[in-house]
């Protein structure tokens, strides 16, 4: 099974360091679990137009087979004027639509004033449903207040937070996983 984490801006260190957080503690929950960090930041992903995959750049094709071989997501996003990042929206409108089909998400956001959190349930939320994605329970927001100087999670509350959503999507990924191997 394998678990891709994303961090959906091109800017900023803190989605980043909340994804790759969560993505090391399911690795340590599953030791057979695959991961992958997706950080958009290292790639120049072209905007989406229409074109089919192949006339997009090499760094677009990469992600985009990124996202299709994964069988659950670490999703995170800093939340920007009550709303995701664009480069996310970006991403959900390059890959196909099946390209989260029955797979389990997790989010996260980051961001600057405690409100933003709500951009998970109002946004994100909804858009794993339009994919027909399972998302679990829980989620983890992390307001600037709770990094240290090195974009370090410094707030327990937070940190549990992460082992829950670490523990969530693992579980959920294996129990439908199963599900699916018996129902097939």
């Amino acid at each position: 099974m394998k678990l891709l984490g994303i961090s959906g801006t091109i800017i900023g260190e803190k989605t980043s360091a909340v994804v790759r957080h969560v993505v090391r503690q399911a690795a340590l929950l599953d030791k057979e679990l695959d991961t992958e960090i997706l950080d958009l930041r290292d790639y120049q992903v072209q905007f989406c137009d229409g074109r089919i995959t192949a006339e997009y750049n090499e760094d677009t094709q990469k992600v985009i087979k990124s996202v299709l071989s994964a069988d659950c997501f670490i999703i995170g996003t800093p939340i920007y004027q009550a709303s995701l990042a664009a480069p996310l929206k970006n991403l959900f409108d390059l890959v196909p639509p099946d390209a989260f089909r029955k797979k389990v998400i997790g989010f996260i956001g980051t961001g600057g004033t405690y409100q933003h959190f709500l951009v998970i349930e109002n946004q994100l939320k909804p858009i794993a449903g339009y994919f027909r994605a399972y998302t679990v329970p829980d989620y983890v927001y992390a307001h600037r207040e709770h990094f240290n100087d090195n974009n370090e999670i410094t707030d327990a509350s937070v940190i549990e937070r992460i082992e829950v959503l670490a523990q969530q999507v693992v579980h959920m990924s294996k129990a439908l996983q199963t599900s699916h191997t018996v129902a097939g």
